[in-house]
């Protein structure tokens, strides 16, 4: 089954290639979607696909790249938006 997560995360998020970290595990992981820096400092992610694989990226994004310090995630599961590839978004 196909599910959609989207959220932020917050803490030390920004300046160490959290975006990057982030695209490649889901691609390793198939998913669909997105990440992004947002001007308050969160980083703000959309990920779809098998819903396995969008749980074990969600457990990921809780600790991050090792230079990262996330001190929280809200995740949000939404309707699927049909997305194709995984994207870092400037």
């Amino acid at each position: 089954m196909r599910i959609c997560l989207h959220g932020y995360v917050s803490g030390k998020v920004q300046g160490v290639s959290f975006r990057q970290c982030t695209a490649e595990q889901a691609e390793r992981l198939d998913l669909d979607g997105w990440v992004r820096n947002l001007a308050d400092g969160r980083v703000e992610v959309l990920a779809e696909g098998d819903e396995a694989h969008v749980r074990e990226l969600a457990a990921w994004l809780e600790q991050g790249p090792s230079q990262a310090r996330v001190d929280g995630v809200e995740l949000e599961e939404q309707p699927l938006q049909g997305v194709v590839g995984f994207i870092v978004r400037r």
